[in-house]
């Protein structure tokens, strides 16, 4: 028997193969999950750009939402120690759009720009979510993963995703034990952040939303965020679903150029902005 004491894993970065300090650092936050593996269908467009890192938190992590943010400054902190101007992306999806906001409020003169992908920031001003989510208490763990697979046609709009990758999304929600899913819905059942402190935010904003998601109302929240935030700018999907990135027609990387987010004198820009 082993009885040496368990190390407790800690949320840390996915780091691509090929680091590139020259560029941009991309930091990506998952959704629900949490794993950070659903973005492999975009790092390769990201990578054209961007020094990508990707937030892993651990299938067993219930921490709270400071405890959240306090590790990812860190990380990024720990990333940014070779350069400090450098200038840093924060993109969340889902429960990582909440996450991002949290972190941006918490630290804004880290972040050159902000993308926000459908995110799940919502909980609490609309009750019947709640409602809902607290459903999940009363499926037995053993069910839960079967229960996954009745969630995909809510999750993602099917026929656009590859068969690999709906293989793929459904080995992830599986691979999340229910009781960090319950913990998880629970923080977005008690998100929240003042309004005031979104208006901190100077920097521009990007808030992606699917007009087909099913698990959530994201057009109304990324409508909500954009008449809050100073420099947001709202880019709707008109036939996605909530998982878009998983989706074969959507490149994140071509999104953001055509919506001017990505350029040079971007270094510059953000000097300027922290000076205001």
């Amino acid at each position: 028997m082993n009885n040496s004491p368990q190390v407790k894993l800690q949320p840390c970065f996915l780091t691509p193969k090929r680091l590139q300090p020259e560029y941009p650092l991309f930091v990506f936050l998952p959704g629900m999950d949490g794993t950070g593996q659903l973005l492999r269908s975009q790092t390769a467009g990201l990578e054209a750009g961007f020094d990508v890192r990707c937030l892993a938190i651990p299938r067993d992590d219930l921490t709270s939402w400071d405890e959240l943010t306090d590790h990812l400054l860190n990380l990024i902190d720990a990333e940014l120690e070779k350069n400090k101007e450098r200038p840093v992306y924060l993109c969340g999806e889902s429960f990582g759009g909440g996450l991002a906001q949290k972190v941006a409020v918490a630290a804004p003169h880290l972040f050159t720009r902000i993308i926000l992908i459908n995110p799940a920031s919502s909980f609490h001003l609309h009750p019947w979510l709640g409602w809902a989510s607290q459903l999940s208490h009363i499926v037995p763990s053993g069910l839960y993963e079967f229960g996954a697979l009745g969630l995909l046609p809510f999750l993602a709009a099917l026929g656009r995703i590859s068969k690999s990758d709906r293989q793929e999304l459904l080995k992830t929600m599986r691979s999340v034990p229910s009781e960090t899913v319950q913990w998880r819905l629970s923080l977005l059942r008690e998100f929240h952040i003042e309004p005031n402190e979104l208006r901190c935010l100077k920097q521009p904003v990007l808030i992606l939303a699917s007009a087909e998601d099913k698990l959530l109302p994201s057009v109304s929240e990324a409508k909500r965020l954009v008449e809050i935030l100073p420099q947001a700018k709202m880019v709707v999907l008109p036939h996605s679903g909530h998982a878009c990135l998983l989706e074969a027609d959507i490149n994140l990387y071509d999104i953001m150029k055509a919506n001017n987010f990505i350029g040079s004198g971007l270094e510059t820009a953000r000097v300027l902005e922290m000076k205001r």
